[in-house]
C-alpha cells in the first residue's frame, strides 16, 4: 500500500515552519512530513534516516527540491549530524517512531509476516539482524525481550519453543517464525491480530535499539533546539509514548514525584521545556478508519524555553539484554 503519513495536517501545525527556519525530519520514511514542511514555508528541511533505502528518496526529492538536505544516520545521533553540516542549532524536530510503510510491505526486509521474506529487520541493513537474535539469544533473554517490548503474556512459552525448533533448524524467514509462534499459542482462536505481532514488534524493537535510540535523540533535542524549538513526535507504542511524556512533563517542571532521574534540588532548574498541552492529539476517526495504522498513534509536543539544558539521562524504563552477545551472520 502507499505510504501515508500520520497526523500530517497536526504534525504541520504544531513545527509551524515560517521562512527562513531550519527544520529537522528526524525519520524520513517515505518524505511525507518533509514535503508537507517545504511546501509550507519557504524553509530548509534536514532530513535524517538510517535507512539506505529512505535516503534514496530523500535524494530524488533533493534534485528538484534543493530546500531539502538528506544525512543517512540515527536520529540519535542528530548532534553530532547537524554539526556534520555546519548547523549548530535547528528551529524544529519531527520524529515518527512508526515503521514505513515502505518497510512493512517490503517482503525481503523481514518487519512483517504478510509476506514471506528474509527474518532481517534491520532499518539500517547493518548489524545482527531479527534470525541473529532468535537463533542466538538465550532462552531467558528471549523470553524478556518479548515480554517487556512486545507485553506478550505467553513470553516464556515461545521463548522455550523457539529454542526447542532451532535445535533442529534455524529460522531464516519471517513465516517460518510466525507460524511457529501461532502453533505455540493454539492459532488465532478468533483473534483480529495474528499471534505473532507483540513477538515481531519486541524483535524489531530489540534489533534496531529503538528505546535507546528514542533516549539519545531526546537528549540531543534538548541542546539543538533554538528558544523557542518545537519538539513533534509521533509514537505508537506505549513504552515510547510513556518516554516521551515523562521527557517533556520532567523537562517542563510538570512531573511530580521525586523522579529518579532528576537531582534533589529540581525545583531550582529552570525548565528547557515547557508543553502547550498535556495531553497527545490522537488520530481523528475518519483518519483512522482511512489508515488503520493511525489507530495506536500519539502526537506529543514541547516548546524549547530560554533555559540551559538540564543535561539529565534519559532512561527507556526498560532493563533489556545486551544485543552485543548476538553475532552478526551477514
Amino acid at each position: 500500500m502507499a505510504h501515508v503519513p500520520v497526523l500530517l495536517k497536526e504534525v504541520v501545525e504544531a513545527m509551524a515552519p515560517r521562512a527562513g527556519d531550519v527544520l529537522v525530519d528526524g525519520t524520513f520514511g517515505g518524505g511525507g512530513y518533509a514535503k508537507a514542511l517545504l511546501a509550507a514555508a519557504e524553509c530548509r528541511l534536514i532530513g535524517i534516516d538510517r535507512d539506505g533505502d529512505a535516503i534514496k528518496r530523500a535524494l530524488e526529492v533533493a534534485r528538484s527540491q534543493p530546500r531539502l538536505i538528506p544525512l543517512q544516520g540515527q536520529f540519535g545521533d542528530i548532534k553530532q549530524l547537524l554539526a556534520s553540516v555546519s548547523v549548530p542549532a535547528v528551529d524544529a524536530i519531527t520524529l515518527d517512531l512508526g515503521v514505513s510503510s515502505f518497510q512493512l510491505d517490503e517482503a525481503e526486509r523481514g518487519f512483517s509476516f504478510m509476506r514471506d521474506g528474509p527474518l532481517d529487520m534491520r532499518m539500517g541493513q547493518a548489524g545482527p539482524s531479527a534470525a541473529d537474535v532468535v537463533n542466538q539469544m538465550d532462552e531467558r533473554d528471549l523470553a524478556t525481550i518479548f515480554f517487556r517490548l512486545g507485553e506478550e503474556k505467553q513470553s516464556r512459552r515461545i521463548a522455550r519453543a523457539i529454542k526447542e525448533r532451532r535445535l533442529k533448524s534455524p529460522f531464516t524467514s519471517t513465516l517460518d517464525l510466525a507460524n511457529l509462534i501461532e502453533e505455540t499459542l493454539g492459532g488465532r482462536r478468533g483473534s483480529r491480530t495474528h499471534p505473532a505481532t507483540r513477538s515481531f514488534q519486541a524483535i524489531r524493537m530489540f534489533v534496531n535499539d529503538e528505546l535507546g535510540e528514542l533516549a539519545r535523540a531526546l537528549e540531543a533535542s534538548e541542546e539543538v533546539l533554538k528558544e523557542g524549538g518545537r519538539l513533534v513526535i509521533v509514537t505508537f507504542h506505549s513504552l515510547e509514548d510513556r518516554m516521551v511524556k515523562l521527557f517533556m512533563r520532567e523537562r517542563s517542571g510538570l512531573q511530580g514525584g521525586g523522579s529518579r532521574h532528576m537531582p534533589e534540588k529540581a525545583d531550582e532548574a529552570r525548565p528547557s521545556f515547557e508543553m502547550p498541552s498535556k495531553k497527545a492529539i490522537e488520530p481523528t476517526d475518519a483518519e483512522i478508519e482511512a489508515n488503520p495504522r493511525a489507530r495506536s498513534s500519539r502526537l506529543r509536543v514541547a516548546v524549547r524555553t530560554a533555559a540551559p539544558p538540564m543535561a539529565l539521562p534519559v532512561a527507556t524504563g526498560v532493563d533489556l539484554p545486551d544485543l552485543s552477545q548476538v553475532e552478526a551472520s551477514s
